[in-house]
């Protein structure tokens, strides 16, 4: 045997064998599959619980909004003797109402938000739920008007 043969032959065996062992670790397409499976199911068990906690956090964030209308409502009542009247009662919260000198605003230090499903609150004085007060109307998730999902000042604190 000639050893300049050999010795090439040792060269190239661990090259051989390194060869195979990294096509013996390589994953097959049906173990990946497998994975992007298991991946799929568990999120479709994650998400739906996630899902539930945003929809609570805008109701709470709904129910936050009234509240801090109500407190800068009664601010209002309290310098000018009423509640704003007309559709647009909380912009009267921010800008001067024409008919009124001892208004003392900007009752709120921003501008009023939409409800967190992107629709304006909708505010009635006097109210239909509250005929002595006023009512603040979040439509809620559904979007619409007199369903039981409506988020109302009523509801949150009596008055």
């Amino acid at each position: 045997m000639n050893p300049k043969s050999s010795k090439n032959n040792s060269c190239l065996s661990p090259l051989r064998s390194r060869h195979r062992r990294s096509g013996q670790g390589a994953f097959t397409l049906v173990e990946l599959l497998l994975v992007l499976v298991i991946l799929g199911i568990l999120a479709a068990i994650v998400v739906p619980k996630f899902s539930g906690k945003t929809e609570m956090a805008q109701i709470t964030a709904a129910h936050t909004n009234i509240a801090s209308f109500s407190t800068a409502l009664s601010q209002f009542e309290i310098d000018t003797g009423r509640y704003p009247r007309g559709s647009d009662g909380l912009q009267q919260l921010i800008v001067r109402p024409a008919d009124l000198a001892s208004w003392r605003g900007p009752y709120l230090d921003r501008d009023i938000p939409n409800d967190p499903w992107g629709n304006a609150y909708i505010y009635e004085y006097p109210g239909t739920i509250n005929p002595s007060g006023y009512d603040i109307i979040s439509m809620g998730p559904d979007k619409q008007l007199g369903t039981a999902d409506d988020i109302v000042n009523a509801g949150i604190t009596a008055k």
